[in-house]
């Protein structure tokens, strides 16, 4: 999970849409070939996601296989938003929202063989 990401969430969704039930070997893949800026941030998250899994799997005394991991939950929401205002005719401001996102992405490993 990645809190208050600074860019808006509608751009973010744009690419996690694009990977949610890959595996993550394909979807780091395209993440690492998108023009997106969000697909940095969002490469970023599932790589720590994949090694939080391995972590837990070695306290748990499991097994993991890497190349067998999926992407199983992938969601942006609305984090908290920068309030700015830019000038305007006559002496007024104008407000301006900047946005943030909270990424969350969870894998799992593929059940059978």
């Amino acid at each position: 999970m990645q809190r208050s990401t600074r860019q808006s969430p509608y751009k973010v969704r744009l690419v996690v849409d694009q990977i949610r039930g890959l595996s993550v070997n394909d979807a780091l893949a395209l993440l690492k070939f998108s023009k997106k800026h969000a697909a940095t941030e969002v490469e970023k998250v599932l790589s720590s996601a994949v090694a939080n899994a391995e972590d837990a799997a070695r306290r748990d005394g499991r097994s993991l296989d890497v190349d067998r991991l999926y992407v199983i939950h992938a969601i942006v929401n609305e984090g908290p938003k920068l309030k700015r205002f830019t000038p305007a005719a006559m002496g007024r401001a104008t407000p301006v929202q900047k946005r943030t996102s909270h990424v969350e992405i969870v894998v799992a490993e593929k059940e059978g063989r």
